[in-house]
């Protein structure tokens, strides 16, 4: 089994990489800026005798795409689970937006996961088999943040374009999202103490979630054979 995880060399997408090569998956490591911390994550797995790509790719980029996919198909086969988790956020006061920042979020966190599912998608489609995970955010859902809408839009609408890639692909192809709220990653690391012990109070678990906490979630959707067009919560309980 060969699962790619776009931006996997840090984060939720690193973690992923491990959770699933515990398993025995084959693993491709996309960056895109971040060799070094690829390296580290392709380091990592090789204890479990699993074989590992780490590839290069900007995933905005439709030609790069396709060439990722040709190298993954010629050195691992056919991809059996794509995670789309590639994402960024470029956070600012809503006065100070830009269209270029607002047009560069809506190309990683959006159009790159239909550039990708649809490469991806056609040849599990062809095959008969495969699952799709697109990492989403629960500030799609209800927890809005003025400073973030365009990370918010983003993310609304990687749940619509999940909602129809499950339609399109079926009944072959599984596909599926996963709202995570609040984890402790790069992307949350210049919070200040005060926001964050806010933000955990609406939290019931009254924490952040870590990232394999996420990864564990992601595996257990990708293995239960009859989830589907979902949209499913890992936020600990987060009640805005």
């Amino acid at each position: 089994m060969v699962i790619l995880v776009t931006g996997s060399s840090k984060g939720i997408g690193a973690s992923t990489i491990i959770e699933f090569a515990k398993h025995g998956y084959d693993v491709v490591i996309n960056y895109n800026n971040s060799f070094f911390d690829a390296i580290k994550i392709q380091d990592e797995v090789k204890k479990y005798n699993v074989k590992s790509l780490v590839l290069k790719c900007d995933v905005t980029n439709e030609n790069d795409v396709k060439e990722m996919i040709n190298i993954i198909n010629e050195e691992l086969g056919s991809i059996d689970v794509l995670i789309n988790n590639a994402g960024i956020a470029i956070d600012t006061a809503f006065e100070d937006k830009t269209i270029s920042n607002f047009r560069r979020t809506l190309d990683v966190n959006l159009i790159a996961p239909f550039i990708v599912s649809r490469i991806v998608g056609d040849i599990m489609y062809k095959n008969k088999k495969g699952t799709i995970i697109n990492i989403s955010s629960t500030n799609a859902i209800d927890t809005y943040y003025p400073e973030s809408l365009d990370y918010d839009a983003s993310k609304a609408g990687l749940i619509s374009l999940t909602h129809n890639l499950a339609k399109h692909y079926a009944p072959y192809v599984r596909v599926n999202c996963i709202c995570p709220g609040w984890v402790n990653t790069d992307m949350n690391k210049d919070l200040t103490i005060g926001f964050i012990e806010e933000e955990k109070k609406k939290i019931l678990l009254n924490r952040f979630a870590e990232p394999k906490e996420i990864a564990q979630a992601i595996y257990n959707i990708t293995i239960s054979e009859y989830i589907n067009d979902a949209i499913i919560r890992v936020d600990g309980g987060e009640r805005p």
